[in-house]
């Protein structure tokens, strides 16, 4: 179930402050306005921007971390720079330096930018798009044009993604957590890829191809199609893992992975360091003990400085990873992530029976002892799930060339086995729009409350507050009340029940050191929306036992409050002064009304500040009422109106049930069931069937491509003799392959033109 609440947004007026301001401008034409107030986001004319906002998610809006926001602009065709001042001059207010600085690229984007993501420290800019992918250095070497700073702009991996001898696309980009210069991206031809801007713009550093799913064993087509990955975060083996997940729910995990260069804690690589060489010793498991020298092989070769902890090596803060691959061994792809049940056995249908739609994204969050994730559906739902073990780098001795599958049903420590997830909750957000839509879902994670989960959709933002985890949370049975995540609706774009809801095209999470959080959108027509999150209560639900009874003597008490005031305070003050007329030794009770002063002193403020706060939403609720007495009339001619429709309505079908086919029976059960299986292929498996045709036919054009330049070499290297094509077994080998694989793609057709010839004609038929 979905609560709303009401939360203030800001609308602090236009002030000024003369406060240093930047470089750029003199002190006396700066101005600090609101943010939402700002000229950058002035109400602009969608255009064509709002047609293609259902398939893809945007983001244009991204912030440092620090006192820097950024905001693409469509139509300019540029960045903004916005210097901004959190909860000054009071806590609900978002003040922004204007004018802002206008940032350009150096060179044309030949595309739509969708998505922009800041890096670690803040010196480069992610640009993505469906056609395109750039990073922009914000520091550094930059020219001016027309009061705009130009910045440097390159372009990455533009031959494996936007070539057009291909049609492979993107599916997700992000930063890794640990390196300054480093992207992780997720390509329709199941491949993840790890490039390294100091290096090299085109190729990637490390590659890995994904095969969740052994050759000739695969059921759908919609378990082999990928769509979203995460890094992991700062705890133990989750730092060199990546969860990739698929379009049927399930969940897969490359460990390790470290980008080259990469910087971690000193005390982190330590600890899981003599983990490894604890385990070694102890373990009477060959399997467990060939996996720990692996990963002590791997540590003392990435982190050279391990090997060397006793001579020194505990005075650094940071370690940087070495490049370094094992020669004899491939990283595993460990999954898929089952559940655990109560009982301890695990569950490996429990991911797919209760959501609707296809996965589409993935959330990785690190809270205290837990690792959780998220898996949004297109349905509307997200199933939240912990990991109920810690992860384990595993490798398999062999060929290096690939990612071996590793499925072993082996639960001995470090033997290899996958963690298994132990659900958390489900959560419907009942998204608006009609049966069998397809949402876009995107989650973050709120920088000062990582409880707390944003999830931007086509609806609004809502927010899910988890009140109980496993290993941080270590609660009794008994507590059942606060293991149910609270979910608040905290902004929407829907203006009615028929009405198409408005997409936010930005949005951003802020905080400050004092405690205090806001949240940034942007619409679709440039205008900005600064919403003041409430977060000091947020995880202290108020709870009421009713088995507990009260020893006091008024009957109002028989539930328990919360701690704010003392009992003693409750009681009142005339039982106790009755009792000291009557008592000669009346030390103890003289200390209870020392303690009962002593709150009364501490408290008052606070409970001083509470009252002025009800009497506040007493004023509103007051005015709301007035207002409610102002609109009755209209209400009650809107009531008149309606009931007359509805005996016009009422009407109309009387007259529509004596139509000849309204007498049509029903389906029976069979057709129902063939329908719902029309209804999945045309959902899931049909789009999976198509981007499996769309790599298979990428891979072939590259082989293809890669077969002409080899026999033009070898026609070149052996000048003056006639032209021989000799085709030994190699290139026999790759024909042979290649027919199959097309011979595969004309069978695939043939079962989409079947599928789709099937729908047509049971929609005629209905």
């Amino acid at each position: 179930m979905r609560e709303n609440f009401d939360l203030p947004v800001t609308y602090a007026g236009e002030r000024q402050n003369l406060t240093p301001p930047s470089s750029s401008t003199t002190k006396d034409e700066v101005q600090w306005l609101p943010l939402q107030n700002h000229p950058v986001f002035a109400a602009v004319d969608g255009g064509d921007a709002r047609s293609d906002a259902f398939r893809a998610p945007k983001n244009l809006l991204a912030c440092d971390g620090a006192s820097r926001l950024y905001c693409w602009d469509s139509h300019k065709q540029c960045l903004h720079r916005i210097s901004i001042r959190l909860g000054d001059p009071d806590q609900s207010s978002v003040l922004a330096a204007s004018p802002s600085k206008v940032l350009q690229a150096d060179v044309r984007l030949p595309f739509v930018v969708n998505k922009i993501s800041i890096n670690r420290n803040g010196s480069a800019i992610l640009l993505a798009g469906s056609d395109g992918l750039c990073v922009m250095y914000l520091y550094g070497r930059a020219s001016m044009n027309d009061g705009a700073t130009i910045c440097r702009t390159v372009s990455i991996g533009s031959q494996i993604y936007f070539n057009s001898n291909n049609i492979i696309r993107t599916l997700e980009i992000s930063w890794h957590p640990y390196s300054d210069t480093h992207l992780g991206i997720l390509s329709s031809d199941s491949v993840f890829r790890l490039f390294d801007l100091s290096s090299a713009l085109g190729q990637p550093e490390q590659e890995y191809y994904l095969q969740p799913v052994e050759p000739g064993r695969c059921r759908n087509a919609s378990s082999i199609c990928p769509v979203d990955f995460s890094f992991g975060g700062d705890h133990l083996w989750d730092r060199f893992s990546i969860f990739v997940l698929f379009s049927d729910g399930s969940i897969y995990i490359l460990c390790p992975v470290v980008p080259f260069g990469s910087v971690y804690k000193w005390e982190s690589m330590l600890e899981i360091y003599s983990d490894a060489q604890t385990f070694r010793l102890k373990s009477a498991n060959p399997r467990a003990v060939s996996n720990s020298n692996f990963a002590i092989s791997w540590l003392e070769a990435t982190f050279p400085e391990l090997h060397h902890q006793e001579t020194g090596g505990g005075n650094l803060s940071a370690l940087k990873a070495q490049p370094y691959t094992l020669f004899d061994a491939s990283i595993s792809m460990q999954g898929p992530l089952l559940n655990v049940c109560h009982g301890g056995e695990e569950d490996s249908e429990a991911r797919v029976t209760e959501c609707e739609g296809r996965a589409v994204s993935l959330l990785y969050n690190t809270i205290s002892k837990d690792s959780v994730l998220v898996t949004a559906w297109s349905g509307g739902q997200l199933q939240i799930d912990a990991l109920a073990d810690e992860i384990q780098p595993v490798w398999v001795v062999g060929d290096r060339s690939i990612v071996t599958l590793d499925q072993t049903p082996d639960h001995t420590v470090w033997s290899g086995h996958p963690p298994p997830l132990l659900r958390l909750a489900m959560v419907d957000l009942a998204l608006p729009g009609k049966k069998g839509s397809s949402s876009l879902i995107s989650m973050f994670v709120d920088p000062l409350i990582p409880e707390r989960i944003y999830t931007l959709h086509d609806g609004g933002i809502d927010s899910i507050v988890l009140h109980f985890l496993p290993f941080t949370n270590q609660t009794s049975d008994k507590d059942e009340s606060i293991r149910t995540p609270s979910v608040h609706s905290v902004l929407s774009t829907c203006q009615g029940q028929s009405s198409r809801p408005s997409p936010l095209f930005g949005f951003v999470a802020l905080s400050d050191s004092f405690g205090y959080s806001w949240i940034v959108g942007l619409t679709s027509s440039q205008e900005c929306i600064v919403l003041e999150m409430k977060s000091w209560d947020i995880l202290l639900p108020i709870l009421v036992d009713t088995e507990k009874k009260s020893t006091s003597l008024d009957e109002s008490r028989d539930v328990d409050t919360p701690d704010i005031i003392s009992k003693e305070l409750l009681d009142g003050p005339k039982p106790v002064l009755f009792f000291l007329l009557r008592c000669q030794n009346c030390a103890p009770l003289l200390l209870t009304l020392s303690k009962v002063y002593f709150e009364l002193k501490h408290h008052g403020p606070h409970l001083k500040k509470i009252i002025e706060d009800q009497h506040d939403r007493l004023r509103e609720a007051q005015q709301k009422l007035l207002k409610v007495e102002e609109k009755q009339e209209k209400l009650e001619e809107r009531v008149s109106r309606t009931t007359e429709l509805h005996s016009l309505l009422e009407e109309r079908l009387q007259r529509l049930r004596k139509l000849p086919g309204m007498h049509k029976r029903p389906l029976s059960k069979a057709e129902r069931e063939f329908k719902s299986d029309l209804d999945r292929f045309t959902g899931v498996e049909l789009d999976a069937l198509h981007s499996s045709i769309e790599a298979l036919n990428a891979r072939l054009q590259r082989y293809t491509c890669s077969l002409q330049n080899n026999l033009s070499n070898q026609q070149r290297q052996i000048p003056g003799r006639r032209k021989n094509y000799v085709q030994d077994n190699q290139i026999l080998d790759l024909q042979s392959s290649i027919s199959k694989l097309s011979i595969v793609n004309g069978e695939n057709t043939k079962k989409v033109k079947l599928l789709e010839s099937a729908l047509q004609s049971r929609e005629s038929s209905s």
